[in-house]
């Protein structure tokens, strides 16, 4: 039972930790221009900014032109649903409630039509 439980808390911590780790990335090519918080590097036809902090690893100074090849990871900063459920939820309720405006008229067009059929018949 002591080996299961550690094999289960080994398994989740392992599990975690994969989760946690953001993939690596890499881009290489000549630095377009060097700022303290960004490298820009030209890759095929395409200007790559990549942001950087005073944690960043440089073996020696960056200088324009210099061929480079930096290593990074994409983490999200923050996800903001699009998703609108509530207002999908509307038209269907008013589309009901319009459906049952027209049942009601429908019934009292029929009952409009029994009125006439009956006062035709006392008059004849």
């Amino acid at each position: 039972m002591k080996r299961l439980l550690g094999l289960l808390i080994a398994a989740a911590f392992v599990a975690s930790a994969s989760l946690a780790l953001a993939k690596d990335y890499q881009v290489t090519g000549p630095v377009v221009d060097v700022k303290d918080d960004q490298i820009i590097v030209k890759k095929g036809n395409e200007n790559w900014e990549i942001a950087r902090d005073k944690d960043t690893k440089a073996g020696g100074e960056i200088k324009k032109g210099d061929r480079v090849t930096i290593k990074y990871k994409m983490i999200a900063t923050s996800v903001e649903s699009k998703t609108k459920a509530k207002a999908d939820e509307k038209p269907k309720a008013d589309a009901k409630a319009g459906a049952m405006k027209d049942e009601k008229k429908a019934d009292a067009k029929a009952g409009a039509m029994k009125d006439e059929k009956k006062a035709d018949a006392k008059t004849k």
